[in-house]
């Protein structure tokens, strides 16, 4: 603990302001664009299992799954037994997320964002 202290005193007496607001904005803009994409997925799956939703009422075929196409009323029913859970979904969302914060930290330093000015 001690250590990550001593850090962080040293990089607040070391550097200037200026680049501390920039990693601050750079920060709190990236997690707003997650929690938007993230929030706009759930509401986006709230939406679609309502009752009222088209997407939510029940195949003719017994044990069929409804699914949505590219066109708002287009559907199809696929058997339940294709849905299954494996375990591949254990690996593949933290894989994602890995991904996407490698991702945007490229883009950060894309930017330039802790590139100092050398003039004079």
């Amino acid at each position: 603990m001690s250590f990550w202290l001593s850090n962080f005193i040293r990089l607040h007496l070391t550097t200037p302001w200026p680049i501390l607001i920039y990693a601050f904005t750079w920060t709190t803009l990236l997690t707003l664009t997650v929690l938007a994409a993230t929030l706009s997925l759930q509401v986006a799956f709230i939406s679609a299992i309502t009752p009222s939703s088209s997407f939510s009422q029940k195949c003719n075929n017994v044990g069929s799954i409804r699914m949505p196409l590219d066109f708002p009323g287009d559907t199809l029913c696929f058997p339940a037994p294709l849905f299954m859970k494996s375990k591949v979904d254990l690996i593949v969302p933290p894989v994602f997320a890995a991904v996407i914060v490698a991702a945007s930290a490229f883009m950060v330093r894309a930017v330039g964002l802790f590139d100092r000015d050398q003039t004079p």
